[in-house]
């Protein structure tokens, strides 16, 4: 069974990773399709997103990254998916979804639509909330695998004044004390 796991992923966070590892335990093959949307000005291109997934999924062999431009349910049909894999965060979330999977049905009533639930620890998250917090200078640290992480660095550090800076090195600091010889 090939499920698709369609979404945007500007950028791919861990609690995008998180439901594309457990669709891995379910299902033979998981598609990440990132999407093309003219609707959307995107932080990363679509390739910058297809390289942030394939870079975060490397360990995973049952993967494949994709993208595709119009309706998720074609792009499932040519692509021989069963499933649309969905997460879900938030009772929002589930409204919306709930009206997708519903939409979706009508157009192709072969595909099903599968909702896992967001794991506790990144019920919160979002990649807007990801780049809001890196646009005013806060750590993504904990949000983003480490390479997207410095990736959203970089081009937040492009649009900021000079009195903000972001710290462009991941490594930890470490401050050793000076001692003080007599020679």
């Amino acid at each position: 069974m090939i499920a698709i796991y369609p979404g945007s992923f500007d950028p791919i966070t861990l609690g995008h990773l998180d439901i594309i590892k457990r669709g891995c335990r379910l299902f033979d093959d998981v598609i990440v399709a990132v999407l093309r949307n003219p609707n959307k000005t995107p932080l990363f291109t679509v390739q910058e997103r297809i390289e942030q997934i394939r870079l975060s999924t490397r360990s995973l062999p049952n993967v494949e990254v994709d993208s595709f431009d119009g309706l998720t349910v074609n792009y499932a049909r040519i692509r021989g998916a069963g499933v649309l894999l969905r997460g879900l965060r938030v009772l929002s979330d589930f409204e919306h979804e709930l009206q997708m999977a519903h939409t979706n049905k009508t157009l192709d009533d072969r595909i099903e639509t599968v909702f896992l639930a967001t794991s506790n620890e990144y019920s919160f998250l979002s990649s807007s909330l990801v780049k809001e917090i890196a646009r005013f200078g806060g750590s993504v640290d904990h949000l983003v695998p480490q390479h997207v992480a410095l990736d959203i660095y970089r081009c937040y550090a492009k649009n900021l004044p000079a009195s903000n800076p972001i710290v462009m090195d991941a490594s930890p600091k470490v401050n050793y004390p000076t001692v003080d010889r007599e020679v």
